[in-house]
C-alpha cells in the first residue's frame, strides 16, 4: 500500500502547492543557409499553452505543410515543491524558391488575452549546386520532440556514427570491363528515410543499376576501423568504362533523418520519483537531419591490346555466344525471308549495336528490327540482342549471304576471339505472276510497302444527282451558314467574358477546385498507403484537409490552426457534429503522424476518416 499512498500524495501535492512562476517566452528557430528546392523546418516554441497562433507573411517561401504542433512537459521538485512546465511546439515545412538573404517576420500567440511575438527569423537561400551543405547544417537552433536540425556540433559528434562509402572492386581494370560500385551507408544510431539529394555520376562508364528494382535494401553487419556498424547497400552499379585513362566516381550526395536520445539530469534524490519520471519527462528525443557526401574514387583503365584486333572488333569485352538463324533458304521471287543474329552472354552486350552483313545486290534488305532482353543480378550484367532482317528476293537464281563475323574480347582468356555464323545458300525460283503486289500478314513485314496496282475499275454506284434549277444561293441553307458564324462569335464573347470574370475571382475559382485538389492529395496519400510509406502519406493527408479548408473558405493557410477551424465553420452554418468530425480527423492526423511506429491499420483508418471528413463538409456547404 506505500506506493499508491505516495503517489496520492505527490498528486495532491502538485494540485495544491505553488508553483513556481515562469516568464512567457515565444522564439522561433530555423536554419541559417538552405538550398532552393530543399524542404526544411520553421519551430516555433511557447513554454506556456497558447491560442490563435498566426504565421507570418512568407512571401519569400513556399509552406508546404502546417503548423504541426506537438507538446511536451515536464515536472521538477524542489525544496518539497512541485511546479510543472509545459512547452508547444509549432513546426512549419518551408521551401525556398529562390536565392538570396530573407527575414521571415515574428509570429504571433495568444496567451490568457495577451499577444505575444516571436523573434524574426533570417535565412539565406543558396542555389541547390552551391556546395553549401557545412553551412547548411551549421546554423538553426535545436527543435524539440523529434523535428530538429543539427546544429555543427551535433554533425560533428555523430559524424563518425553515419556515414556513405563508395567501394569498388577493381581499381584497375581493362576497357569494357565490367566494375561493381557499391554504396554503403554506415550507421550506429537509429536512422530514416535516407535519399540522394545528388544522384552519383559516372562519366566515361556505361551504366547499369543494379538495384533499380529492389524493394528494400541489403542491411547486415560489418567492422569498420575497429568498431561495429549496422550497414545498408543502398545503390550498386555496373561499370563498363568507355574509353582508357584516369576516370573520376564524382561524389553523391545524400541526406537521412537520425534519431539521437538526450537526457535530463535526474532532480531529486527520491529514487521513486526519479523511477518515475525517467521515461518520458527526463529522456528525450531529437531527430536531426544529416548531409552525407561520398569520397571521389579514381579508377585507372588500361587500354585493350592493340595486337592481334580484329577490324570488326566494336567494343565487346565479356564472354559471348553468337548464333544465327533463316526462316527458309528455298522461296520464290518477291517473298520475305527472315534472317536472325543474336548476341548472348555476360558483359556489355547492350553495347554491340551493329553487325556488317553482306546481301546480295537482288535482295531488298529493311533495316534491322533490334530487340534485346538484359538480365541483372546484384553481382553482374548478361543477356541477350538479336538483330533481325527482312530480306526479299526480287529476282529468280542461286544467292549466298556470307559469313557474318563477330568479335569480343574474352576476360577469362585475356585475348581476342571471333565467332562466325554459317554461310547460307538461297534458291530463289521465278514468281508465278499471279499477282501483281505482295502483302503479308507477318508482323515482322509489316514494313512492307505494296507494288503496283492494276488499271481502276469504272465507278457503278449511284452519283448524287440534283435537279436543273436548284442552286445553294439564296437558299435558306445559304442564309444559314452565313449568319451562323456571326451568332457563334457573339454567343462565344458573352461567355467568354462571364468565364473571364468567374476566372478573375481568385477565391471563387478556389473554392471551385477545393474538392479536385483534395482529392488528388487523397489520391496521392492512398498510393502511399499502400507502399507503405508514412512519412509522405501523413504529408498527403495533412495537405488535402488544411489545403481543403483554405480552399474552400478562402482563408490563407497561415492564418489557419486547430482553434481556429471551429470558428470559421460555425460562422458558415456548418453543423457542429460535422465540425467536431473535422476536427477530430485533424488531431488524429497530427497524433498519428508523430506517434512512433505506425501500422498499415492506422495508416488506413486515418484516410478513411480524412475522406468522410471532406464527403460531410462538402455536403453541408453545397
Amino acid at each position: 500500500m506505500r506506493k499508491p499512498i505516495i503517489f496520492i500524495l505527490f498528486i495532491l501535492q502538485i494540485v495544491t502547492s505553488a508553483t513556481i512562476a515562469q516568464d512567457v517566452v515565444f522564439s522561433a528557430s530555423a536554419r541559417d543557409v538552405v538550398r532552393t528546392g530543399e524542404r526544411f523546418q520553421i519551430i516555433y516554441t511557447l513554454n506556456a499553452n497558447g491560442k490563435e497562433f498566426r504565421t507570418p507573411d512568407m512571401k519569400d517561401f513556399m509552406v508546404i505543410s502546417g503548423p504541426h504542433t506537438s507538446q511536451s512537459s515536464s515536472i521538477q521538485i524542489i525544496n518539497g515543491k512541485v511546479s510543472r512546465s509545459v512547452e508547444n511546439s509549432y513546426t512549419l515545412y518551408v521551401v525556398g524558391n529562390k536565392d538570396g538573404i530573407f527575414t521571415i517576420p515574428p509570429a504571433t500567440i495568444k496567451v490568457d488575452d495577451k499577444t505575444y511575438k516571436s523573434n524574426a527569423v533570417k535565412i539565406q537561400v543558396v542555389k541547390s549546386n552551391n556546395q553549401a551543405q557545412q553551412q547548411g547544417s551549421s546554423g538553426g537552433s535545436n527543435a524539440r520532440s523529434g523535428s530538429s536540425t543539427p546544429s555543427s556540433n551535433s554533425s560533428t559528434d555523430i559524424k563518425d556514427d553515419v556515414f556513405i562509402r563508395v567501394l569498388v572492386d577493381k581499381r584497375n581494370p581493362g576497357q569494357g570491363e565490367q566494375i561493381l560500385a557499391t554504396y554503403k551507408l554506415y550507421f550506429r544510431i537509429n536512422i530514416s528515410s535516407p535519399q540522394f539529394n545528388k544522384e552519383p555520376s559516372f562519366p566515361g562508364f556505361w551504366v547499369n543499376n543494379l538495384l533499380k528494382n529492389s524493394t528494400s535494401y541489403k542491411q547486415y553487419e560489418e567492422t569498420y576501423k575497429g568498431k561495429r556498424y549496422n550497414v545498408a547497400e543502398i545503390k550498386k552499379y555496373a561499370l563498363f568504362p568507355q574509353r582508357s585513362g584516369k576516370l573520376v566516381i564524382e561524389p553523391a550526395e545524400a541526406m537521412c533523418q537520425a534519431q539521437l536520445k538526450t537526457k535530463t539530469q535526474r532532480r531529486s534524490n527520491d529514487p521513486f520519483f526519479d523511477n518515475f519520471f525517467n521515461d518520458p519527462f527526463y529522456n528525450r528525443y531529437k531527430t536531426v537531419d544529416l548531409n552525407l557526401t561520398t569520397k571521389p574514387i579514381t579508377i585507372n583503365v588500361k587500354p585493350l591490346p592493340s595486337q592481334n584486333m580484329p577490324a570488326d572488333f566494336n567494343g565487346a569485352v565479356g564472354e559471348f555466344d553468337f548464333s544465327s538463324s533463316i526462316d527458309k533458304s528455298e522461296c520464290k521471287a518477291n517473298d520475305a525471308i527472315t534472317l536472325k543474329f543474336t548476341v548472348s552472354g555476360k558483359g556489355n552486350v547492350e553495347l554491340v549495336d551493329k553487325l556488317e552483313v553482306s546481301f546480295p545486290p537482288d535482295f531488298e534488305v529493311y533495316d534491322p528490327k533490334i530487340s534485346k532482353k538484359i538480365t541483372t543480378t546484384q553481382y553482374s550484367v548478361s543477356g541477350r540482342k538479336t538483330f533481325e532482317y527482312l530480306i526479299i528476293p526480287r529476282n529468280p537464281g542461286s544467292f549466298n549471304i556470307p559469313p557474318v563475323k563477330f568479335s569480343y574480347y574474352s576476360l577469362k582468356k585475356k585475348k581476342y576471339i571471333t565467332l562466325q555464323s554459317p554461310e547460307y545458300n538461297i534458291i530463289v525460283a521465278k514468281g508465278d505472276g499471279s499477282s501483281s503486289g505482295v502483302s503479308y500478314s507477318d508482323i515482322n513485314q509489316k514494313d512492307i510497302n505494296y507494288i503496283g496496282t492494276d488499271i481502276r475499275h469504272i465507278k457503278i454506284t449511284d452519283s448524287n444527282l440534283k435537279p436543273i434549277g436548284l442552286f445553294f444561293f439564296n437558299s435558306l441553307s445559304f442564309y444559314i451558314w452565313l449568319f451562323a458564324p456571326v451568332v457563334l462569335f457573339i454567343l462565344f464573347v458573352v461567355f467568354w467574358k462571364k468565364e473571364f470574370e468567374k476566372r478573375s475571382n481568385a477565391a471563387l475559382m478556389r473554392n471551385r477546385k477545393a474538392t479536385k485538389v483534395a482529392h488528388s492529395k487523397l489520391k496521392k496519400a492512398h498510393s502511399f498507403m499502400k507502399e507503405r510509406k508514412k512519412d509522405e502519406f501523413f504529408i498527403e493527408i495533412s495537405q488535402a484537409l488544411w489545403g481543403y479548408l483554405s480552399d474552400k473558405f478562402s482563408i490563407p493557410l497561415s492564418n489557419l490552426s486547430i482553434d481556429t477551424v471551429h470558428d470559421i465553420m460555425i460562422n458558415k452554418d456548418v453543423k457542429e457534429d460535422s465540425v467536431k468530425t473535422f476536427i477530430d480527423t485533424l488531431n488524429n492526423c497530427e497524433f498519428a503522424r508523430f506517434a512512433p511506429g505506425g501500422s498499415a491499420d492506422t495508416m488506413e483508418n486515418i484516410y478513411n476518416e480524412a475522406v468522410n471528413a471532406i464527403s460531410l463538409l462538402e455536403s453541408e456547404l453545397k
